[in-house]
């Protein structure tokens, strides 16, 4: 359960019939322009607290999964809220309360792990292991996008999908949408369905505290040494 909590919100790590990726030897100036504004405007954020939505559907375009998660960010700490399960890190720790089994799980923070759980990677995916390209300017409900093509570069074969789409809003200059286009076909949509910077986020608003649960309810997974 905890890996797929960490495949679904890495985006990274998240995902086989044959699909070739479009080969992209270099980036593409104008996406990069777009992303280094998104890159900008995103770090000048002292926090972000956000909604989103995850649509995912199969080869025949049938949605097979739908689900809601609300994410805090605050410099390298954060707070996932999705069904069944909170996960809060304070920068160095990392719990994972199971409301179903009424577990907690805590590990060390390992955000540089190959399968490492960082919710800012909804916001900031492009900036390692993409090559990107400019697709066109769309418009959904009357709001103008910037959609831009990611391939990965970093072990494409291993990953399950081929191609990722990022909507980008053009005024605001922040991530709407993230599309990952899957090779068995299908596709998991993330939609950024609100998004409120610089909130006032107390530090201990991320730190989960364990005193009301019993020891055989808490598994401690961190090195003792």
């Amino acid at each position: 359960m905890f890996k797929q909590i960490i495949a679904t919100l890495s985006l990274l790590a998240i995902f086989s019939a044959p699909v070739f990726a479009q080969v992209v030897t270099e980036n593409d100036p104008k996406a990069k322009t777009i992303l280094d504004d998104v890159s900008k405007t995103t770090k000048a954020y002292k926090s972000i607290s956000a909604e989103y939505e995850l649509v995912s559907l199969n080869k025949d375009k049938k949605q097979v999964d739908k689900m809601e998660g609300k994410v805090q960010v605050k410099g390298n700490k954060f707070k996932l809220e999705i069904p069944g399960n909170t996960i809060v890190c304070d920068g160095k720790t990392v719990w994972t309360h199971n409301k179903d089994a009424q577990e907690v799980t805590i590990k060390t923070y390992e955000p540089d792990a190959e399968d490492g759980l960082n919710p800012t990677n909804i916001f900031t995916m492009y900036e390692k292991g993409f090559k990107y390209k400019y697709d066109k300017e769309e418009k959904i409900n009357n709001v103008s996008y910037h959609v831009i093509n990611l391939y990965p570069t970093i072990k494409p074969e291993k990953k399950k999908f081929h191609q990722v789409r990022l909507f980008v809003d053009k005024a605001k200059k922040q991530i709407y949408q993230v599309k990952m286009m899957m090779k068995d076909q299908g596709s998991q949509t993330y939609t950024i369905k609100t998004l409120k910077p610089n909130e006032n986020l107390a530090d201990a608003s991320f730190v989960f505290d364990t005193k009301g649960f019993k020891a055989e309810q808490i598994v401690d997974e961190r090195d003792s040494k």
